[in-house]
């Protein structure tokens, strides 16, 4: 999927403009970025478009432990959004990614995120 298409779908499934969405995705990348290891951000990233993949690749080397709290918080701060409007964000964009890479490889490229945070990609009403 190239950035525009994961944008305009991030944008319709949240709800969000396509500028919002694009900076969701970008701040989200960044927040993966510190909470997994640097292999798996990379393997993440090896799967991405740009610039989502390019934030993923500059992460810090030393993962930060942080729950789905901080995690939503770092890209509302990031992006302006409220947290609603950030977790609604979040969730479309880790589904549009699971749809886009496959269940099993998005969820094993997410293993290391702690269960709060992998709760973002079970809609709401599933969970």
């Amino acid at each position: 999927m190239e950035a525009r298409q994961l944008f305009a779908t991030v944008a319709e499934r949240a709800g969000l403009s396509r500028e919002e969405a694009a900076d969701l995705t970008r701040s989200t990348a960044a927040a993966l970025a510190a909470r997994l290891s640097g292999g798996a951000a990379r393997d993440l990233a090896d799967r991405l478009p740009e610039p989502l993949a390019e934030g993923l690749r500059t992460g810090s080397p030393a993962v930060e432990k942080f729950g789905r709290e901080e995690f939503v918080g770092r890209v509302s701060q990031h992006t302006g959004l409220t947290a609603e409007e950030t977790t609604a964000g979040l969730r479309a964009l880790l589904a549009t990614l699971r749809d886009g890479m496959g269940a099993d490889a998005f969820d094993q490229a997410v293993s290391q995120l702690p269960g709060d945070i992998r709760e973002l990609i079970t809609p709401p009403d599933e969970t």
